[in-house]
């Protein structure tokens, strides 16, 4: 339901939504299952993995400029980032994202701060690390979401882990609010385990408080591959897993390579009638041609390991220079996106059936899910220890709680106005005013 607001209040509001768009490249929000730009047009990603591994590609901006231009020609708006460096300088290659239309959907761990699905443990170090990237990425409008984990959970075992991803996605929702940043959408990319994905993706979603749920889960999944097909693959199970999902849910990986070349087929089914309504699209794996041969783009043949030079990087493949087209893998893709634009829904219709959104039920403990949702969820500076449920177990004493442990966070999402399951008071302020500005121009002109 829409609040009301005095007319000479909205068009103030309005008015400065204008102003400061008209010289910006437009935020992206969560909104309900879908994501919207600024004007109320549902956005999809086509998503490209771009990562210079171990080391932050996003420094360079000579460099950010010669890869943008030739993934403009690709078809890219979207690029997912895996670690980045908080203390350096990312303007100028954020700039020319933002001239292509190029978001950025960007990691908040690194391998020494990732949540580890072994030892599942949820500290100051990890909370201070993912705060300084979003410190860093959070003022730049082109930056479309983060992820608080990339597969935490590989195995089915795995899920005790499950709750400590989730209690660093409240954490991090809670100090964007404080912070009063916009509000980009928190999220996780997860490994697709078969026996796991349905738990996991409904366990994600399925608490009341807002702060205790994902703004949008991601998947990494190769299952279509070759001349495969929407049953063959089993992309008709994800749909089917994923239909009514009440957050935004899309591929963060694709491309699976064990047939070459690749066709990239898949992409029909994701911006198709089959998938559209439900995914977000996908980031196909990857930018850089690397020992994996996932790569669109090559800066030159691979180089003796044991020679160094300025513009080699770790694996014997230069990372730096002109990219340029792996034929046929990057012409296929490029002819399968220019092909595939899902026009979605208009936000002002959009939003009128949000109230019907439903969350999942929250999966109950089961052979290979050991999670009980009356837990509460880890508090900061807590690792897990396993334990015994007992029958008095709830939502006050956690099995999955360490003994004695407590929150050192000093932060509590009680603290600040809940968000309905609708979605609506989570939506960016500017977002509301393309609504609010549709519903004006309607009235004004029913009046004329």
């Amino acid at each position: 339901m829409l609040l009301s607001f005095p007319l000479h209040i909205v068009l103030s509001l309005v008015l400065g939504a204008i102003l400061t768009t008209a010289h910006t490249v437009q935020t992206i929000s969560a909104v309900g299952s879908k994501f919207f730009y600024e004007n109320g047009t549902q956005f999809f990603m086509k998503g490209i993995a771009y990562q210079l591994t171990p080391h932050d590609p996003l420094i360079d901006t000579e460099q950010c400029t010669r890869d943008v231009t030739l993934m403009s020609e690709l078809g890219v708006n979207a690029i997912r980032v895996y670690h980045v460096d908080p203390s350096a300088d990312h303007r100028g290659c954020m700039d020319a994202l933002a001239d292509a239309g190029i978001y950025l959907f960007v990691d908040l761990d690194t391998f020494e701060t990732q949540i580890e699905q072994g030892d599942p443990h949820w500290n100051e170090t990890q909370f201070a690390r993912f705060q300084a990237v979003l410190d860093e990425f959070q003022e730049f409008p082109n930056t479309a979401a983060v992820f608080v984990g990339n597969e935490v959970l590989t195995t089915k075992e795995g899920s005790a882990a499950a709750p400590y991803v989730l209690a660093a996605a409240r954490d991090i929702k809670v100090y964007r609010d404080m912070k009063e940043y916009r509000k980009i959408p928190v999220g996780y990319s997860a490994a697709d385990i078969a026996e796991l994905r349905p738990m996991l993706q409904n366990y994600f979603a399925c608490f009341e408080d807002s702060y205790e749920r994902l703004d949008f889960f991601a998947l990494n999944a190769y299952e279509w591959c070759g001349a495969s097909s929407y049953t063959i693959s089993g992309y008709n199970i994800l749909q089917k897993n994923a239909s009514g999902y009440p957050i935004p849910i899309f591929f963060s990986e694709t491309g699976c390579n064990t047939v070459p070349p690749r066709t990239f087929e898949d992409q029909t089914a994701i911006f198709g009638e089959e998938m559209s309504d439900t995914w977000s699209g996908s980031i196909v794996y990857e930018w850089i041609e690397e020992t994996n041969d996932y790569g669109l783009v090559s800066y030159g043949p691979p180089t003796d390991k044991g020679v160094l030079t300025i513009d080699l990087i770790e694996d014997g493949f230069t990372r730096k220079g002109t990219p340029t087209p792996v034929s046929p893998d990057f012409y296929n893709l490029q002819s399968q996106w220019a092909t595939l634009s899902p026009t979605g829904v208009a936000l002002s219709e959009y939003i009128k059936s949000t109230d019907a959104i439903t969350l999942p039920q929250c999966p109950v403990p089961s052979i290979g899910w050991s999670v009980d949702p009356n837990s509460s969820l880890p508090t900061l500076g807590q690792t897990y220890t396993p334990s015994i449920p007992t029958e008095t177990a709830g939502k006050g004493a956690p099995t999955n709680q360490a003994p004695n442990s407590k929150s050192t966070s000093g932060i509590s999402h009680h603290d600040l106005d809940s968000v309905s399951v609708a979605g609506i008071a989570s939506i960016d302020p500017l977002v509301l005013m393309s609504v609010l500005l549709c519903s004006l121009v309607g009235f004004t002109a029913f009046w004329l």
